[in-house]
């Protein structure tokens, strides 16, 4: 069953930069890396994704509501990491998050404060003084603390050191134990083998490949990239018998 289906979408910026013609569907359960360089277009279908952008044209359905029409529906079910982090005003980050309990309607934080010890993440600092790190610990820690089925992430380990990205993998394997679907966006993609099943790749807002981990792993076909020092070296191997792809 397709949880997430985005059918067609584009929405364009001018210069070549948006969304073109992009079409995903992921399923329930699914772990999906969405990998490209910056300003491939992963940001700007993240926002549709979540309702903050209307794409010009195509549709997107998050578990059968419409992505724009169902925003403030659609945002009940989802925990979301954002690619910019911007708090609203609010002392310190352990007041930020009872907000942000309060709003869910959460009793009961216990999830939270797991999450917050495995990032060795100190809420009682003042949010604004916060370092980049420590600011996308307090939104992971805000994503995550409903225990939502669907999470959707937009480079999440932005300003983690490599031990709190190696926390981080370990909290997403034990949501994917769970059975959660989670849509991340990123532009390494060390960051998503280790817990995606599919990725797709972006570049230049178009969709070039959706491939399993495990294909893309063990992939045969190798590309690799020649540099010559002078132009008489660079002559010389093209004088050679060899057949050239590009």
């Amino acid at each position: 069953m397709s949880l997430i289906e985005i059918n067609s979408i584009t929405k364009d910026y001018g210069d070549n930069r948006g969304n073109f013609d992009v079409s995903l569907s992921i399923e329930k359960g699914d772990v999906f890396g969405f990998v490209g360089t910056n300003g491939a277009g992963k940001t700007t279908l993240i926002r549709q994704l979540m309702g903050f952008l209307k794409p010009d044209s195509g549709s997107i359905k998050v578990n059968n509501m419409d992505a724009w029409h169902d925003a403030a529906d659609i945002k009940k079910q989802i925990g979301y990491v954002p690619g910019e982090i911007a708090f609203p005003d609010a002392p310190t980050g352990t007041e930020f998050l009872r907000r942000q309990a309060e709003l869910l309607g959460l009793t009961d934080i216990s999830y939270a404060a797991y999450i917050t010890e495995k990032l060795q993440l100190d809420p009682t600092a003042n949010l604004k003084r916060m370092s980049k790190g420590m600011k996308q610990k307090t939104a992971i820690v805000a994503a995550f603390m409903a225990d939502s089925e669907i999470l959707i992430m937009d480079e999440p380990t932005t300003g983690l050191d490599p031990l709190m990205r190696a926390e981080f993998v370990d909290i997403l394997n034990d949501e994917k134990k769970k059975g959660k679907t989670m849509f991340m966006s990123s532009h390494m993609f060390e960051e998503v083998e280790d817990t995606c099943d599919k990725v797709a790749l972006i570049k230049d807002g178009r969709i070039i490949a959706v491939k399993s981990t495990l294909e893309i792993k063990h992939n045969q076909d190798k590309v690799y990239k020649i540099e010559f020092a002078t132009k008489d070296e660079y002559l010389r191997f093209t004088g050679e018998l060899f057949d050239f792809a590009e």
